[in-house]
């Protein structure tokens, strides 16, 4: 019998908002080097109203010990052109685009497959919202093993790195997660995490 690890997965409530907002700009400063930039990152200065109070986004986050230790969100606003290129605007349109964002694991809880487990729920929930028809991200594949993560579950639909659309030091590659497929994991409101790998970034 697999030993189960100390890691509860839900969607966030409100006490768990303060947690995930220290995660995600730690991540910003500590882990990609640039900090917090007002036209990347406006839904971090308000999670409650953002993801929350919205019914067709969600927040999940994993719980180690009353701490906020990994965040996955997801939100009805595609790709921006610029700095995004048309083509990809045009396929991911607000609305009916169910964006990936957030997607980030403390350095000393990865491994136990948090980001993963993370990603299926939002699958899950994108799928049984209804209005969505694409699940849409796109990532830095400079952050070490962003692009493995995501390849091992997405389709890469644009390669923006010999453009360098966000500038120096972002390699950004542009994917789609099929969304109507059965889901790889088990639904349920809460669960423990099981081990497996885990590191991802989306920004």
């Amino acid at each position: 019998m697999q030993r189960q690890l100390p890691y509860v997965i839900r969607h966030a409530l409100p006490q768990d908002v303060p947690g995930a907002r220290r995660l995600i700009l730690d991540t910003f400063y500590r882990e990609f080097g640039y900090g917090y930039v007002p036209d990347w990152h406006a839904d971090v200065v308000d999670l409650q109203g953002h993801y929350l109070d919205h019914p067709r986004h969600a927040l999940l986050v994993a719980v180690h010990a009353k701490e906020v230790v990994a965040t996955t969100a997801l939100h009805s606003t595609g790709p921006v052109h610029p700095p995004h290129p048309r083509e990809v605007a045009e396929r991911y349109p607000s609305g009916t685009t169910a964006q990936l964002v957030r997607v980030y694991v403390r350095a000393e809880h990865r491994r136990h497959g948090l980001a993963r487990e993370l990603v299926h729920r939002a699958r899950a929930f994108a799928a049984a919202e209804g209005g969505y028809r694409r699940l849409y991200l796109h990532t830095n594949t400079a952050i070490p093993g962003a692009e493995a993560f995501w390849r091992s579950l997405a389709e890469e639909v644009h390669d923006a790195r010999p453009t360098g659309e966000h500038g120096p030091g972002v390699a950004t590659v542009h994917f789609e997660i099929p969304l109507h497929r059965p889901a790889r994991t088990r639904p349920g409101a809460d669960s423990r995490a099981t081990s497996g790998p885990a590191r991802a970034s989306v920004g």
